[in-house]
């Protein structure tokens, strides 16, 4: 592998810097976008469960906010539980937008790499190229260095290659992901207002 990276040239440092930084993205969003993490199955009911014993005290509210970015989204509906349902509504909107841009952390950065890593491989190839004709000279043809500019051409762009492909792959992933998850938190985020409303409801007849 050394060997290889010598015969790369410089220009391979930049692109083994970008898949460095690419790859602990993908293992930290991997971690932190698992469904049990981000919007627990019962949690909802768990919420229900206590506001229906206890309401929607400041005590629940706080153990919500501090469980998961689903319960921050559903302690964003109780502490507006004693409001009308459009207010619990937008309370709830609010709240998603935030913690959906929290969950697209470092996913920029991922989707930058993705883009940038065949411009680095691009890069090497010209510095390869460069040194092909630089191995030119009235005297002939220097073997070696005609030899090192091939090999840093070649090897940049398909190391480029290899570093986007799987930053494309994830990126993608992680977007699809996220979009699943918010849409799972806001239906039980809706499911959430109903029950609040319906004991009010109740409570008022």
């Amino acid at each position: 592998m050394w060997s290889i990276i010598q015969a790369a040239g410089w220009p391979i440092w930049t692109i083994i810097l970008a898949s460095v930084v690419s790859v602990a993205i993908i293992l930290e969003r991997l971690y932190s976008l698992r469904g049990r993490l981000v919007a627990p199955s019962n949690l909802v009911d768990d919420a229900i469960q206590a506001y229906h014993l206890a309401g929607a005290g400041g005590k629940l509210v706080e153990q919500l906010a501090a469980h998961s970015p689903l319960g921050r989204v559903l302690s964003a509906g109780l502490r507006n539980a004693a409001s009308s349902r459009e207010v619990m509504k937008e309370a709830i909107e609010d709240e998603g937008r935030l913690v959906g841009h929290k969950l697209e952390r470092y996913l920029t950065t991922l989707g930058t790499i993705a883009a940038m890593a065949p411009l680095l491989g691009l890069l090497g190839t010209v510095i390869g190229m460069i040194e092909i004709f630089g191995s030119q000279s009235p005297s002939g043809t220097n073997p070696q260095a005609l030899a090192h500019g091939i090999s840093v051409a070649l090897y940049n762009t398909a190391f480029g290659l290899v570093v986007a492909i799987p930053s494309m792959m994830f990126y993608r992933h992680f977007r699809a992901k996220i979009d699943s998850l918010l849409v799972e938190m806001e239906a039980q985020a809706i499911r959430l207002v109903e029950a609040v409303q319906g004991v009010r409801n109740g409570h008022q007849g």
